[in-house]
Formats: C-alpha cells, sequence, structure tokens
C-alpha cells in the first residue's frame, strides 16, 4: 500500500544543544522543556542536586 507523504512542519527551529556546568556533557531540547527552555541549565536531575559540586570547584 501506498501511504501519502506528510510534511514535518512541527513549528519551531532546531535549538541548539547546552552544556551541562555539572558533568560538563551536552544535552539538547526536550518538549517538555518547550516553554522554559532559557531557564533550563542542568541535564538531569542528578546534576542538579550535585550542583554546590561546580560551586566548590569555582572557589
Amino acid at each position: 500500500m501506498n501511504y501519502p507523504q506528510r510534511a514535518r512542519a512541527t513549528g519551531h527551529k532546531a535549538p541548539a544543544q547546552k552544556l551541562c556546568p555539572v558533568c560538563h556533557r551536552p544535552f539538547s531540547w526536550r518538549k517538555k522543556w518547550e516553554r522554559c527552555w532559557e531557564a533550563v541549565r542542568y541535564c538531569s536531575r542528578r546534576c542538579r542536586s550535585q550542583r554546590h559540586r561546580v560551586m566548590d570547584e569555582q572557589q
């Protein structure tokens, strides 16, 4: 069977990746972060709970 092809118009641009300040790994945009992407700093709950590690390294 031949199915019609659908256009993939999502309505948003492909956002850039960010770098997690705790583990230094890149992470990319997720649908659940659509409204607050500018405020997202950490890639996971684990890194967010260990954010004091970043403060200790900077001092």
